[in-house]
């Protein structure tokens, strides 16, 4: 299973946003996450993971914000900014909501851990954070990517059906003349049937030892 989601993350390279305003923790997060094969961009505070967004309007953007973002993962404990307010304000845009969003911390709080998983955090992540914690993370991002993305095209593809049947039916109703004394038989109604996509956040917390 570990070689599939190597193989897999080879072929789907995140861009991954790290956050901790320690010099030493973000060299590691980001020396980890490179060996993943992803990406990375490390800033050291809230508001500047903000800018880089393009969500700070006081200091405008840090010209970034046009570069795709699948992952963010940010310290807890920050000056000026906690991880858990990052995490409210990201999950309070349009824009970004749907981008998952991973907290690390050196504290194993459990009302700290519950407060940012109902904040919608993809995860909690105590320190020191280890390879095989990093790799499971990419490898759930990338398979929660896949799916949306399976879902997205069976969408498309499924209003493509409707739009050429829609379009092939007004077309033979306009090439047939009507006849008052032999009306044409009604056709029956199609209706397009859809069931809504649920998604189901899993929150994972490994005891660190």
């Amino acid at each position: 299973m570990e070689v599939a989601g190597e193989v897999l993350a080879s072929e789907f390279q995140l861009h991954v946003l790290a956050v901790d305003d320690s010099h030493v923790d973000r060299k590691v997060i980001e020396k980890l996450l490179k060996i993943s094969s992803c990406k990375v961009t490390t800033v050291e505070s809230g508001a500047r993971a903000l800018q880089f967004l393009g969500l700070d309007e006081e200091k405008g953007s840090l010209g970034f914000n046009g570069l795709k973002v699948n992952l963010i993962m940010t310290d807890y404990s920050m000056p000026g900014m906690t991880g858990y307010e990052l995490l409210k304000k990201i999950k309070r845009s349009s824009a970004f909501r749907e981008i998952p969003v991973v907290i690390m911390s050196s504290e194993n709080i459990l009302t700290r851990i519950d407060s940012c998983l109902e904040e919608g955090a993809e995860e909690f992540l105590v320190k020191p954070v280890k390879l095989s914690d990093v790799k499971r993370v990419m490898n759930d991002c990338i398979m929660r990517g896949e799916t949306e993305g399976n879902n997205r095209r069976r969408v498309d593809k499924r209003k493509f059906e409707d739009d050429n049947h829609a379009s092939s039916s007004s077309s033979s109703s306009s090439s047939i003349p009507s006849s008052p004394s032999s009306p044409l038989p009604s056709s029956p109604s199609t209706a397009a049937t859809s069931s809504p996509l649920h998604s189901l956040k899993r929150a994972k917390l490994r005891d660190h030892n």
